[in-house]
């Protein structure tokens, strides 16, 4: 998939904490990520120049680590590419959603603004400018975790075009899978495990050969495992959280490879 027609996709992620040290050694020793230190002129996040390290794995970036100065919560955030970030942004307002930061551009990077739903998930919407591509194999799937899944589909299909489809999980939880104008499943929206987040928040779900050896790393050096299921095709699932407090999950599947 080219950037150029992801527009829908999920196509960068950003880790905000004050702990970049402690996150980079975390994901380094769990999923053997290596980084390369680029230099920003202009942060999504905050103004202002600063070392960005991007993350590496498989011969790709997939996204970055954000040290953020003010004691924000931790947590991965998603960049979803759409047409034109200042018309979806607006609109983005008008269904309700606060907007965290206008539309700007980052040289080198593209246009983004950054919004928070109105159940208070946050993402943010992104034109790329730069030469990745878009990236597959490690950042696996994206789900919404919130307590009011028709509320999220009817949010994000107004906003993006996504069009909802139901799935049976037999667990008791709604799930959808979110679909993109091309028919590609985008990401899901679920309640399931929702007591294990406690708040609405999308998560990344990171690629795993062996979940079993992985979620026992994970606890040897410092993650914290908040749950375990399983997805609406039977792949196994975990979330979890790193030393730093923030939330992501891990999947041992290929369904939902890109």
């Amino acid at each position: 998939m080219s950037l150029e027609t992801a527009v829908g996709h999920i196509v960068w992620h950003d880790l905000l904490t004050r702990d970049v040290a402690i996150a980079r050694r975390f994901y380094a020793d769990l999923l053997g990520w290596e980084y390369q230190i680029e230099h920003a002129a202009n942060f999504v996040w905050r103004p202002g120049e600063a070392d960005y390290p991007l993350i590496f794995a498989n011969g790709e970036a997939h996204g970055g680590f954000v040290e953020l100065e003010q004691d924000l919560s931790r947590y991965w955030v998603a960049y979803v590419q759409v047409n034109d970030v200042d018309a979806v942004t607006v609109k983005a307002a008008s269904l309700g959603a606060t907007i965290i930061r206008e539309p700007f551009d980052t040289p080198g990077v593209g246009r983004s603004s950054v919004i928070q739903d109105g159940q208070g998930a946050i993402i943010c919407l992104n034109v790329p400018t730069h030469n990745f591509p878009a990236p597959k194999g490690s950042f696996l799937w994206e789900e919404l975790i919130t307590n009011d899944v028709e509320a999220a589909k009817h949010f994000y299909s107004e906003l993006l075009g996504w069009t909802p489809q139901d799935i049976d999980t037999n667990q008791g939880a709604s799930y959808a899978v979110m679909k993109c104008a091309d028919g590609a499943i985008a990401t899901g929206i679920t309640n399931q495990a929702f007591d294990a987040v406690e708040s609405p928040i999308w998560i990344p779900y990171l690629a795993t050969n062996d979940i079993d050896a992985t979620l026992a790393k994970a606890r040897a050096i410092g993650g914290k495992v908040r749950a375990e299921a399983n997805m609406p095709n039977g792949d196994r699932k975990a979330i979890l959280a790193d030393p730093t407090g923030a939330i992501f999950g891990l999947l041992e599947s290929g369904e939902f490879r890109t």
